[in-house]
C-alpha cells in the first residue's frame, strides 16, 4: 500500500474477481479497457469529475455518463457516451442551486423508477460506477447492478458519510470539524466546541437519512438504511492532498489524490492573452464568484466593479451578468474564464473565488504551474 501522502498510484483493489482490476486503471495503456459508469453531478463537482474521466478515456476505458435532461453545467464532451434520463418536474435555477431531495428524488425517479434506463444500464454491463457523492443514489444503482462503486470526493458535509458510513476515524479531540476554525491543537473548551458542532450537524442531518431511507426501502422493496449503502462503497477518492489535512486515522479503502485534476496550461485565448500582457509589472487578477452566482443586483455589481476598479492590477473577472456602470477601465467581463490556463500565467498575481471546496482545487493547480 502506497503512503498517505502518494497520489501518483491509484490501486483500485476489491475483490480478485472484480472484473477491474487494478492494473486496468492505474497503468498508462489498457488493451481491454473496462466499462465506466458515472453519476450526474454539477458545477465544480462536474469540472473535478471530468478531469478523471478524459484520463480514463484515454487509457482506454469507455465512458457513460448519466446526465439529467435539467443538467445545466454538464456540457457534453465528444470523449464521454451519454446516458440521459428524464426529471419529470421542471427545474428552476434556484431549485437547483438549493439541491434540495425534491430535486434529488425527482433525479433518482428518473433513473430507477424508469425501465428503458435500467434496462439499458443493464444490457450495457458496466464493470464500476464511479461518483462524486454529493448527489444521493449512486450507491442504490451500484446495488441494483451489481457493481463496485467508487466515490470521489473533497469531502463531505462536515465528513458526515465518510464518518458516519465509512467509518473514517474523527475523535474530537483532535481532529477539527470543517468551519469551525478550529486547528488540531485544542483547549479544553474548544474540544467540548469541537464535540458539540459535530454532533449538532449529525443530530440535524437525521432528518435527511431518514428521506433517503425510506425511498431506498420503497426501491429495494425492504427496509434499508442508506448509511450503510454508503459504506459499502468500495474506494474513496480524496481530491486532496494528506499534506493539506489537519493530522487523523485513516483507513485503507481512503486514497488520497491530491492534484488528480492538475493539467498544463494552455495558451490563452488571444484576447484575454493581449489583457493579460499589457498588465505590466502589477500583473492580473482573477476574479469570479463561481458557477451558481451568474447574476447580482445592479447596487452590489456596482460596489464590486468600483472597488476593482481602485487596484493597479488588470482584473479578469467571470461573470454573466449586466455590465455595472462603475466599471473600471483595468477589468474586463468575461462569461467564461479559462481558470486553468490563467493560474500557469506568470503575470497572475491573485485569484479570488467564492470560499468553498474548489479552494483546495485552485490551490493545488497554482502549486502544480508553478512550483513543482
Amino acid at each position: 500500500m502506497s503512503s498517505p501522502g502518494s497520489s501518483t498510484t491509484v490501486w483500485m483493489s476489491w475483490s480478485s474477481s472484480s472484473p477491474l482490476s487494478c492494473s486496468s486503471l492505474s497503468s498508462s495503456s489498457s488493451t481491454n479497457g473496462g466499462k465506466v459508469l458515472v453519476w450526474y453531478t454539477e458545477a465544480s463537482h462536474w469540472i473535478n469529475m471530468k478531469h478523471v474521466l478524459e484520463t480514463l478515456v484515454d487509457r482506454g476505458h469507455a465512458v457513460t455518463v448519466l446526465m439529467p435532461s435539467a443538467s445545466l453545467y454538464m456540457d457534453k464532451d465528444s470523449k464521454f457516451q451519454y446516458e440521459t434520463f428524464n426529471v419529470s418536474i421542471l427545474l428552476k435555477l434556484s431549485k437547483i442551486m438549493k439541491l434540495n431531495m425534491d430535486f434529488v428524488f425527482k433525479c433518482l425517479d428518473g433513473v430507477v423508477k424508469s425501465g428503458p434506463t435500467m434496462k439499458s444500464l443493464k444490457e450495457k454491463q458496466f464493470d464500476v460506477l464511479l461518483a462524486d457523492p454529493v448527489f444521493f443514489g449512486s450507491e442504490l444503482v451500484s446495488d441494483i447492478l451489481g457493481i463496485p462503486l467508487i466515490y470521489s470526493l473533497r469531502f463531505s458535509h462536515i465528513k458526515i458519510l465518510e464518518r458516519q458510513c465509512g467509518q473514517l476515524p474523527a475523535p474530537p479531540s483532535f481532529v477539527p470539524a470543517f468551519t469551525t476554525r478550529l486547528t488540531d491543537k485544542m483547549d479544553f473548551l474548544e474540544r467540548v466546541w469541537n464535540f458539540v458542532f459535530y454532533l449538532g450537524n449529525d443530530l440535524a442531518f437525521n432528518g435527511v437519512w431518514r428521506e433517503v431511507d425510506k425511498y431506498y426501502s420503497e426501491v429495494r422493496g425492504t427496509p434499508t438504511s442508506a448509511c450503510e449503502m454508503v459504506g459499502q462503497t468500495d474506494i474513496w477518492l480524496i481530491r486532496n492532498y494528506w499534506d493539506f489535512d489537519f493530522p487523523h486515522p485513516i483507513l485503507p479503502n481512503f486514497k488520497y489524490v491530491g492534484g488528480i485534476h492538475c493539467r498544463p496550461a494552455n495558451p490563452l485565448p488571444e484576447d484575454i492573452e493581449e489583457f493579460v500582457q499589457s498588465s505590466g509589472e502589477h500583473g492580473v487578477v482573477v476574479f469570479s464568484l463561481g458557477s451558481f452566482i451568474t447574476n447580482l443586483t445592479r447596487e452590489k455589481g456596482n460596489v464590486i466593479a468600483s472597488a476593482l476598479a481602485q487596484i493597479p492590477q488588470k482584473v479578469v473577472w467571470g461573470y454573466k451578468g449586466e455590465k455595472p456602470e462603475t466599471l473600471g477601465v483595468n477589468t474586463r467581463l468575461y462569461k467564461w474564464i479559462p481558470q486553468n490556463d490563467l493560474l500557469g500565467n506568470k503575470n497572475l498575481k491573485q485569484i479570488t473565488k467564492t470560499q468553498g471546496k474548489e479552494e483546495h482545487t485552485i490551490s493545488m493547480t497554482y502549486v502544480f504551474h508553478n512550483i513543482i
